[in-house]
């Protein structure tokens, strides 16, 4: 049974790295969340280190560039691994191929920017779906739409077998009050029409690998994984990424499960554990909100 932690310092002792997600922990897409700042910046002056981790399908200088207008300041982390620089990486290794058609916004041609880590890229080029090798999805072309819309082009391109990168495996977030879709909502009707995705955000392999990289040129190489504290709002993708890591998870309750768990302050005792229950994880700790 997960264990209710009213702060973050609570736990914090037995852990000297945090992974800790972005989007329901430290702000809700429109404006930073004041007491989760807080908690981090205290946490780090105690001399812990902080990785931003997160399924945004963009490079980590753009993230930071987004969290530092939501009013997320660099005192409160000490580096960043996204998503989008883990399947860029694979991208420019060739996992499909050099001609893509892009699924996605226009705020996200960032994907599409060298990447330093990867020797002798493939020239990759973005072309219409007739023309594809493979399909690179960031999101949908409009969040706020039913991922249905987008079923015509998937049949083409599950009729001529062309595998998806999906960049973001998370399946929803709330902009505010706003529910959107994300690429995993893509990807996962892509998977049903048998589609083939490939996927490099939490819960996946490869963004753990990303924050390893990242944590160690940031000054944490000797922290054992044992050692690091993984934070989210995301049952599928934060906790069940941990667990298969090998690391505790704090599950931040009033973000995407706010009304599953009906978090006020802190979350229902046995509405929490019904969700859990049935979501099939069991985090170490839960909290209502990061602070």
């Amino acid at each position: 049974m997960t264990r209710i932690v009213s702060a973050l310092a609570d736990i914090t002792n037995d852990y000297d790295a945090l992974y800790c997600d972005l989007w329901g922990c430290l702000h809700d897409g429109v404006q930073a969340m004041p007491e989760a700042i807080a908690a981090l910046e205290a946490y780090r002056a105690r001399g812990g280190m902080v990785v931003l981790l997160t399924n945004a399908p963009r490079p980590r200088a753009e993230v930071a560039q987004q969290i530092s207008r939501f009013g997320v300041p660099e005192t409160a982390w000490d580096t960043i691994a996204t998503s989008g620089d883990a399947a860029r990486q694979a991208m420019f290794t060739g996992a499909v191929g050099a001609r893509v058609f892009h699924i996605g916004e226009a705020k996200d041609d960032g994907f599409f920017e060298p990447l330093s880590i990867v020797e002798d890229p493939v020239d990759v080029v973005r072309v219409p779906l007739e023309e594809a090798r493979g399909i690179v999805c960031t999101g949908p072309f409009d969040p706020t739409a039913d991922p249905e819309v987008l079923r015509p082009q998937l049949l083409s391109a599950k009729a001529r077998s062309l595998p998806m990168l999906n960049a973001n495996p998370d399946i929803v977030v709330d902009r505010g009050r706003q529910r959107e879709f994300c690429g995993g909502a893509v990807a996962q009707l892509y998977e049903r029409m048998g589609g083939t995705v490939m996927a490099f955000g939490k819960p996946h392999p490869p963004i753990y690998d990303m924050a390893r990289r990242r944590l160690t040129e940031a000054g944490g190489a000797d922290i054992a994984t044992d050692r690091i504290l993984a934070v989210g709002d995301g049952v599928h993708t934060d906790v069940l990424g941990a667990t298969g890591e090998g690391m505790d998870a704090l599950f931040v309750t009033g973000g995407l499960a706010l009304e599953e768990t009906r978090t006020k302050t802190d979350p229902d005792p046995d509405a929490l554990d019904a969700f859990l229950r049935d979501a099939g994880q069991s985090p170490r700790f839960s909290i209502g909100f990061l602070r």
